[in-house]
């Protein structure tokens, strides 16, 4: 039997989903931020959401 081909398992793989709704504003002041530091929306979010959890700890 041949090995087990394709991309292997992630250790923590991101399979939850999540719809955000923004107003202009925001979009356009994310979408600048991510522009000057090269990131994609969903990788900002993502930290934003780290920065939040670790003030409360």
């Amino acid at each position: 039997m041949s090995p087990r081909t394709g991309r292997p398992k992630a250790e923590n793989p991101l399979n939850v989903d999540l719809k955000v709704r923004f107003d202009q504003d925001t979009n356009t002041r994310l979408l600048a931020y991510c522009k000057k530091h090269g990131i994609t929306r969903t990788e900002a979010i993502r930290r934003g959401i780290h920065l939040l959890l670790e003030e409360t700890q």
